[in-house]
């Protein structure tokens, strides 16, 4: 089972998911936006299984920083895809993905036992 968790290490929502992970003995490698970047080819993933308005956190401080007319720009899924590339902490975090299949954006502790695999 290969399980990627994408994100920001300092989010508190991150730190939440991937100390759930290492609880439940589920081995995972983090990705780092800020020192990796975000991977453009699984973003299209992304946004493809799950749509791009799942993606794009409107509620989070990055996106109340951008200017009015960045905000109403981003009205479709290349719009949103060119945003989360110059702007990852727009990402709602973490992306958590098994077997490059999406299973998780962002993270409740319920949804995470019912759709992750847990066997080590």
């Amino acid at each position: 089972m290969n399980t990627l968790v994408f994100g920001i290490p300092n989010c508190n929502t991150v730190k939440k998911a991937r100390t759930w992970l290492d609880e439940q003995g589920v081995a995972y490698v983090f990705h780092d936006y800020k020192k990796q970047g975000v991977p453009a080819d699984r973003l299209d993933a992304w946004i493809k299984a799950v749509g791009w308005e799942v993606l794009v956190n409107r509620q989070g401080t990055t996106w109340r920083k951008l200017d009015d007319a960045t905000k109403a720009g981003v009205v479709d899924a290349a719009t949103a895809k060119a945003l989360m590339l110059a702007q990852a902490s727009v990402i709602k975090r973490p992306v958590i993905e098994q077997d490059g299949k999406v299973k998780l954006v962002g993270f409740d502790e319920k949804k995470a036992a019912a759709l992750l695999d847990q066997r080590p």
